[in-house]
């Protein structure tokens, strides 16, 4: 069962980007209003703007005392829990940044901007380590692979972009979703990607030789995020088309649909981002109506 929990309000422009702190207990979210926002889950509550930001964030990226946010503008920010002060901002792409990833086992960050690059850098000094050019439009998502030897990149030219974490070379690169693909996972066990497009399907990849295993007509517009739970084998999907949709992820069957339309509560316009909570207990969805609902 999934039932609405809580409501968070307080946004007054669109959100695109969720993300829950190591610490349990602490959400952020961010979006056009310009400030990396601070909630309780606890008390489900507002706390505070945690730092100020100049143009819209695109997306958040927690890991253990620090929080990075990525900005239209093509700046990144990080703040660091520990001296709780801003420790990193800088403009590193001159277009926006759409998603940040870690590879924990290098202790390196991975950047992917409208202009058709990723960016890698040193997780230690912030140094840039590597510059890849893989496109003439925007790289959307990240996907890291489990064992973090390889990333795929959801591109908005329809690609899916296979990519060597070792060295960074392209190991594969294959037409996926029209006109554009806009979201990407890896299954947990490693052996499937999973993408979602423009075109509203979702299409489950053999990670061992990217050859197309299902096609799923799975919304009725855009796909925006691909979120694995943590321990159960389900993941969820948000779309632009206002719903939720919760899908077995060993037979990849729908289980569940969380809209206005079925359930009488939900979003009123496009869902932009959604996050399991780290003890799998909660779903935190947000989108273009200002609004945060916590899904038990």
């Amino acid at each position: 069962m999934f039932k609405l929990h809580t409501t968070l309000t307080g946004h007054r422009n669109p959100i695109y980007a969720l993300a829950e702190s190591a610490k349990p207990g602490i959400l952020f979210s961010a979006g056009n209003d310009k400030g990396i926002v601070e909630w309780s889950l606890n008390k489900m509550e507002f706390i505070m703007v945690k730092w100020p930001i100049n143009s819209s964030a695109y997306c958040l990226c927690s890991h253990e005392h620090l929080l990075f946010a990525g900005e239209r503008s093509g700046k990144i920010t990080c703040f660091n829990f520990i001296d709780q002060k801003l420790v990193w901002n800088e403009i590193i792409h001159q277009k926006p940044i759409f998603d940040i990833k870690i590879l924990k086992n290098k202790n390196e960050l991975l950047v992917c901007s409208e202009d058709g690059s990723i960016s890698i850098w040193s997780l230690s000094d912030f140094k840039e380590i590597k510059r890849i050019p893989l496109s003439n439009q925007t790289i959307r998502k990240i996907g890291v692979h489990p064992e973090e030897n390889i990333i795929a990149l959801a591109c908005k030219d329809n690609r899916i972009i296979i990519v060597n974490t070792n060295d960074y070379s392209i190991i594969n690169s294959f037409e996926a979703h029209l006109p554009s693909t806009t979201s990407i996972s890896f299954h947990p066990n490693g052996d499937y990607l999973i993408s979602g497009g423009r075109d509203a399907q979702l299409k489950i990849w053999d990670t061992k030789d990217y050859k197309l295993i299902k096609q799923i007509p799975a919304h009725m517009n855009s796909i925006y995020k691909i979120a694995f739970h943590p321990t159960l084998p389900i993941f969820a999907t948000a779309s632009q088309d206002k719903s939720i949709k919760i899908w077995d992820a060993e037979n990849f069957k729908l289980f569940k649909i969380l809209s206005l339309e079925k359930l009488g509560i939900g979003h009123k316009h496009s869902v932009n981002d959604l996050i399991w909570t780290k003890d799998g207990k909660q779903l935190i969805s947000t989108g273009d109506d200002c609004l945060i609902h916590i899904w038990d």
